[in-house]
């Protein structure tokens, strides 16, 4: 999706929200790397009163569906993604069809993760059939762990669980249900692409692909593209940007020294956040993550 027009005119409405005090009961509907499920009530706590929301690293979607806007851009790289989430809000019925008909097997899980090898059976799948794709390879593999190599073609392992929930129907319902009441706009561009038309009164949450800690802890593969630290620095400037523009922001980021001495110039926080990610077990837990706000 190219966006020629300002974002504004993919609304149907200009009025100044705020959070709202009743909410949908729904939540993240994929296991993904990163996400913010647990600390998501945390960040909510610093959104403030906003027109529109950004969120242009958009992933398991965790604070979306926390704050649940009634006006948002929701924006990811991975096209695919994107995809999951439109057949959700357009497609639901038709989706829960489509996963109950997958099998928690081996070989069936490896035939399926093989499909983005041969572009041509590929093109020939249905939005409705690659996001079951999506979300079936989500459930089954190992550690939930969405994976690509440099061509594109996911490439995390069979996870060999017992009894997956693959077609969690009351979710999918649910996320579906909310989607439709929020004026939600979806994209798949770069970040900076996504955030050119933000303005002063809209608030933007970042969760870039996070500075390693380590070369064992480096993981950027959500697409093929990676994330690096060039990626950073041009981060930083539409941070600048944005503060500029006078658009509140909040960044999620490592515990780095690269890190807080590129953003020591905004308010920094520190919060524990839980990672279940990470192919040795003795490094999963609580960690010391940053919130980055310019307000």
């Amino acid at each position: 999706m190219r966006i020629s027009t300002p974002w504004s005119a993919y609304f149907t409405s200009k009025k100044t929200f705020r959070v709202r005090a009743v909410q949908e009961n729904v939540g993240p509907f994929l296991k993904w790397a990163g996400g913010k499920r647990q600390i998501a009530q945390v960040i909510k706590s610093y959104v403030p009163k906003f027109k529109r929301y950004f969120e242009p690293f958009l992933g398991g979607g965790a604070v979306f569906f926390t704050v649940q806007p009634m006006q948002a851009v929701l924006n990811d790289l991975n096209s695919e993604l994107i995809n999951v989430y439109k057949v959700i809000r357009d497609s639901p019925e038709e989706l829960i069809a489509s996963l109950k008909k997958h099998e928690n097997t081996a070989e069936y899980f490896y035939r399926i993760r093989s499909l983005d090898r041969d572009p041509l059976a590929y093109s020939a799948l249905s939005p409705v059939e690659r996001a079951s794709r999506f979300i079936y390879l989500n459930k089954t593999c190992f550690n939930g762990l969405f994976r690509v190599n440099k061509k594109g073609h996911f490439n995390a392992p069979f996870g060999r669980y017992k009894s997956p929930k693959i077609a969690d129907e009351s979710l999918i319902w649910a996320v579906s249900r909310l989607l439709l009441r929020r004026d939600v706009v979806f994209a798949s561009l770069d970040f900076a692409e996504c955030l050119k038309d933000a303005e002063e009164g809209d608030f933007v949450y970042l969760d870039p692909p996070y500075d390693p800690v380590s070369e064992t802890a480096r993981f950027t593969n959500y697409s093929s593209l990676g994330f690096g630290r060039e990626d950073q620095l041009r981060l930083k400037e539409v941070c600048d940007w944005l503060d500029q523009r006078g658009v509140k922001f909040v960044l999620s980021n490592s515990n780095t020294e690269f890190i807080r001495s590129l953003y020591a110039s905004y308010e920094i926080r520190y919060v524990r956040a839980g990672r279940a990610i990470n192919c040795d077990p003795r490094k999963r837990g609580k960690v010391v993550e940053l919130l980055i706000k310019n307000y």
